[in-house]
């Protein structure tokens, strides 16, 4: 590895020269790749590959480069927040709900048709099919923020089906994972989709209504510098944690965060959120890369069972979602089934369960791994051509 070549007096240089090499290849791959006039954070991600074990082996996943990637994630998601607003979300709450479901229920078959019929057990097929359930925010609202996308209709109803597409896919995991256990607690997974569906519906719903009323009076009160930052990043920090034991992911407490602040904070702390989120932002897309293991699709079986459920896991977001929104017209339902297509955090962690609860083979773990690779770099992709009409306004 490239750490490995330093000299014992530049060990406090690690940590800043990882930091360098992750941050600018990233951002020089972004700019390459922004030039040849395809999506930026394709190269970001890549960057992880190429300086990753499969290729260079110059920096292997750490502790720190988890944590800024995970900072990096609510960052993200609450900048995103900031630029939605919970009443334009319970309008398409509806179109939103039916997204979700379609989508989640198609992935999941999609996905224990394809990996059973390449005779696989039927219990790790449900767990890859659990895998494949759950879209993931990041890389779309990436994409939309970026460009100036957020408030477009298509736009606000894939964020909206994402948070509930999240509750579904933890919900949907803590069955399978029962099964596979060979019991199913019904009082803990309804007291856990209760308290999960609670905490996000009355965040979003009164969430916005008491910030409206506190920040007057903050902005008043408070003499520290960049006061009102500071109280939007407690907000952040606290909604995260408390998503978490709410039973959602902590990026949805962080979206949430930022959907509450939306209409009562000022220019500020969305400039000051936007800077937060760039520093960290590259190291949660190169994270990905960092993870990626290529000696695991060297095994012609494997490369197939990959691109089958590349393919699927696809095209069953696209086609469940996009049906499902169809009344808002064919090129709303086009663009709202590929910002639905990315796979990353529920699905992982599904697929990690398998793995230690002993139902999901490790070629199979790869090959899950690869898809969620796969279609994090065909979104940006996908979307580009969905929103080609509209023009970016950052």
């Amino acid at each position: 590895m490239f750490f490995a070549t330093l000299p014992p007096a530049s060990d406090a240089a690690a940590i800043p020269l990882a930091m360098l090499l992750v941050f600018g290849t990233a951002k020089l791959l972004a700019e390459i790749l922004e030039r040849l006039g395809l999506p930026g954070i394709v190269g970001e991600i890549l960057a992880g590959v190429i300086l990753g074990p499969s290729v260079l082996n110059w920096i292997e996943p750490s502790l720190l480069l988890s944590a800024l990637a995970d900072l990096g994630m609510l960052f993200l998601l609450f900048r995103a927040g900031l630029e939605v607003k919970a009443q334009e979300l319970f309008q398409i709450g509806a179109t939103a709900s039916a997204v979700a479901v379609a989508g989640v229920v198609t992935a999941m078959a999609c996905g224990f048709a394809v990996t059973a019929g390449f005779g696989y057990p039927r219990m790790e097929a449900v767990f890859v099919g659990a895998a494949m359930a759950s879209s993931s925010i990041g890389i779309t609202a990436s994409v939309l923020s970026g460009k100036g996308w957020l408030n477009l209709t298509a736009s606000r109803i894939i964020l909206a089906a994402v948070v509930i597409d999240d509750v579904l896919g933890l919900l949907l995991l803590a069955v399978v994972s029962s099964i596979a256990r060979g019991s199913v607690n019904v009082v803990e997974i309804a007291v856990t989709t209760l308290l999960a569906a609670g905490f996000v519906v009355a965040i979003a719903k009164w969430g916005g209504h008491a910030m409206g009323r506190l920040m007057p009076y903050l902005q008043r009160t408070m003499r520290t510098d960049e006061a009102e930052f500071s109280f939007a990043l407690m907000l952040l920090f606290a909604l995260s944690v408390a998503a978490i034991y709410a039973g959602v992911a902590a990026i949805i407490g962080a979206f949430l965060a930022g959907m509450a602040l939306s209409e009562s904070t000022g220019e500020r702390v969305k400039d000051l959120s936007r800077g937060a989120s760039e520093l960290l932002v590259p190291f949660f897309l190169a994270g990905m890369g960092l993870h990626v293991d290529l000696s695991v699709f060297r095994n012609p079986a494997v490369l197939a069972l990959l691109g089958a459920i590349a393919v699927a896991a696809i095209v069953s977001k696209m086609a469940g979602c996009g049906l499902s929104a169809l009344h808002l017209g064919r090129v709303e339902a086009f663009r709202i089934g590929c910002g639905m297509v990315p796979r990353s955090e529920v699905g992982m962690v599904a697929a990690q369960l398998g793995l230690s609860l002993g139902v999901m083979s490790q070629p199979v773990f790869g090959a899950v791994v690869g898809m969620a690779v796969i279609t994090t770099i065909a979104t940006p992709l996908l979307l580009q051509v969905a929103y080609r009409q509209e023009p970016a306004t950052r």
